[in-house]
């Protein structure tokens, strides 16, 4: 039988949760961080509808070029904050939890990965996606939202 604390890191209470009490405005940042990013996105057609079904053809090395700077830049980035106890920028302490194999992760990757490729599309780019007139992603960004909601409704009920 598995603790609650083993099983508490998985939810989406963030473990980093900041305990500071900001204005409302104080998250416009987020919002323009955001903008940014889904620009990014849009300019470097990691969006792109053809882009995806690329790299899920074999057909291109572009898509496999961007996920790949992002893992090694985030393998790299994870370990400077480890190694050098990095905190936030209001001197918050950052705790990465260890993560355990479990083989439920295949079967979510790989059902990730067929909705990816019917679609075009994953949960980071549907808002870009959205916002350059993609409107048929709206049923994508519907279908995501009714997958999570199932999914924290048998969450109680599946193997973790």
């Amino acid at each position: 039988m598995k603790k609650e604390q083993d099983i508490r890191h998985q939810d989406s209470i963030c473990t980093n949760e900041s305990h500071l009490k900001h204005q409302l405005y104080h998250n416009l940042k987020y919002l323009v961080v955001g903008i940014l990013f889904g620009i990014v996105f849009v300019k470097a057609e990691v969006i792109s509808w053809f882009r995806i079904q690329e790299m899920f053809r074999l057909q291109s090395f572009h898509m496999y070029g961007i996920i790949g700077s992002a893992v090694v830049t985030a393998m790299i980035s994870v370990f400077i904050i480890k190694k050098l106890n990095i905190k936030t920028i209001y001197g918050e302490k950052i705790s990465i939890a260890p993560k355990k194999f479990n083989k439920g992760q295949i079967y979510g990757g790989l059902i990730f990965g067929f909705g990816w490729a019917i679609t075009g599309a994953c949960p980071g780019p549907l808002f870009a996606q959205i916002g350059t007139g993609t409107l048929a992603i709206v049923v994508t960004l519907i279908s995501a939202i009714f997958g999570t909601w199932v999914y924290g409704y048998f969450r109680e009920k599946l193997p973790h």
